[in-house]
């Protein structure tokens, strides 16, 4: 199915579409890179999604390190930005394009806190319980460098990775709020921005003994 819009634009969010989506409390993001490791690979998309399905991909230049809308939108107080495995997502985003993106909520975060009946916390099994989406994921392990000559594939799975996470977070709220778990949920979510940082300093088991 594809979503009610869709937009592929080069560098930064248009300003109308800015203005759009500034209008609404919450929006779904996601990025696409070259590799796991952003001192190393580079940003190339991401993806934006609000709960009118209004989608849109930003196609992201390499050498760039600035997208102002993008950074008015990441960091605005007053809309939550909701990812999948936020951790990666913000750091990637803090590193390449200047952008401290807050408030967060993470629904891989989310999953693990109240999905404890099962070990599967990955977009594609939390969607197909929750929203009974079988998403495709062939395209997961792409080179998403080659930005200008994306295929079909590669931008329906770009798109299909923001359109269902809006949704997915009302569900988890109601489960978190139902086992008492919401404000231990929201604590983690104002964690991840020193996470994040960590990760660009490249420190690793600091929390261990």
């Amino acid at each position: 199915m594809q979503p009610n819009e869709f937009h592929l634009c080069d560098r930064d969010l248009p300003s109308d579409v800015l203005e759009r989506y500034l209008q609404t409390d919450a929006r779904a993001v996601d990025t696409e890179t070259m590799g796991l490791l952003p001192q190393r690979d580079r940003l190339c998309l991401v993806q934006l999604c609000d709960e009118n399905d209004l989608v849109t991909v930003v196609r992201i230049e390499r050498g760039q390190t600035d997208a102002p809308n993008l950074k008015q939108l990441l960091e605005a107080p007053s809309i939550t930005k909701v990812f999948h495995f936020a951790r990666f997502d913000i750091t990637t985003l803090r590193y390449h394009l200047d952008i401290q993106v807050t408030p967060i909520f993470c629904t891989k975060l989310a999953s693990k806190l109240i999905r404890t009946y099962s070990p599967r916390h990955g977009l594609k099994d939390l969607l197909q319980e929750l929203e009974g989406v079988e998403l495709d994921k062939s395209s997961q392990s792409s080179d998403w460098g080659n930005a200008m000559n994306l295929s079909e594939a590669q931008l329906r799975y770009a798109a299909n990775d923001v359109r269902y996470l809006l949704n997915a977070r009302h569900k988890l709220i109601a489960m978190l709020e139902r086992e008492e778990r919401l404000e231990l949920a929201d604590q983690c979510f104002q964690c991840l921005p020193v996470f994040a940082q960590l990760d660009i300093l490249q420190y690793q088991n600091v929390f261990e003994h």
